[in-house]
């Protein structure tokens, strides 16, 4: 059943209420296409008895709001990107492990493959500085919206398809074992990583402070008002020495002012503006 301007009306208003995302005209397929086997399962015969149902039960909107979510990741996403995080940023994170406790954040983590990819880059450079315990200075949060994507990403299981999205062989070998169909990750990665069920919209400040933030490709999704109001948690949830990085079309430069740009190697990455690290870190990964 097709979904018409106005039932499409009702749900991108009610999807950016929940989570902040902005569904634009024309986006009409998708929500169609993501809530036609929750319209058919709630009993629901058309979108607009489905959307009746969805504002007065808290266990069917979550399922909607599970649905839109876009869940799409691979390993090592991006291979620029991780070409300057592994000879570069992780290098520069090691040397501050020597001295202290180093946390790291990927913001929007899906089913974790980002955050496991970091977490094997950093115990492979400890392994490389003749240190392997150092990466037990470590921490890695990943956080989602989504319940089933946290769920999948704290299990460390993966299906062939997941395996074969970016995953390197060398790394497939080391630190994955076959059970069954899926591929399961070594404890040695998941133990550096945490998943936390997280809204963007919320009050992130029980996260604490982190040396190095991902929200790449995240905040293109939302109104501008909210991209302000994000930046601005990202900001207050970062050490005054800590790096950001967003996606490689993206700019925070329209919504804040408190980060600066710094041009590493054709890649991007910010700064808190006034970072008392900002000469050691062009030092670093300059």
């Amino acid at each position: 059943m097709a979904i018409s301007k106005e039932e499409f009306d009702l749900f991108r208003k009610f999807i950016k209420e929940k989570c902040g995302i902005t569904l634009v005209e024309g986006k009409e397929y998708l929500v169609e296409n993501r809530l036609t086997v929750l319209m058919i399962q709630s009993g629901a015969e058309t979108f607009t008895e489905l959307y009746k149902l969805v504002i007065s039960d808290n266990t069917l909107a979550a399922k909607v709001i599970e649905a839109i979510v876009t869940n799409e990741t691979l390993w090592f996403r991006d291979n620029s990107f991780f070409e300057l995080l592994n000879g570069k940023v992780v290098p520069w994170l090691v040397d501050k492990a020597k001295r202290s406790k180093v946390r790291i954040w990927s913001v929007a983590s899906s089913t974790g493959q980002e955050a496991y990819s970091v977490g094997i880059l950093v115990n492979e450079a400890c392994i490389a500085v003749g240190n392997p315990a150092l990466k037990n200075k470590f921490e890695v949060i990943g956080t989602d919206i989504s319940p089933s994507a946290i769920f999948m990403a704290i299990s460390g299981r993966y299906s062939q398809l997941a395996m074969s999205r970016g995953m390197r062989k060398e790394y497939l070998e080391k630190y994955f074992k076959k059970d069954g169909a899926a591929y399961e990750l070594d404890e040695s990665i998941r133990s550096m990583v945490q998943f936390k069920k997280m809204n963007l919209l919320d009050n992130l400040i029980g996260l604490g402070s982190f040396d190095f933030v991902m929200c790449r490709n995240v905040l293109i999704y939302f109104s501008d008002e909210i991209k302000r109001d994000i930046y601005s948690k990202l900001h207050k949830n970062m050490n005054n020495s800590a790096v950001l990085v967003i996606g490689a079309t993206e700019s925070s430069a329209a919504y804040t002012d408190d980060f600066t740009q710094r041009s590493i190697g054709g890649s991007v990455l910010y700064t808190p503006k006034g970072s008392t690290q900002s000469v050691g870190l062009e030092t670093s990964i300059g």
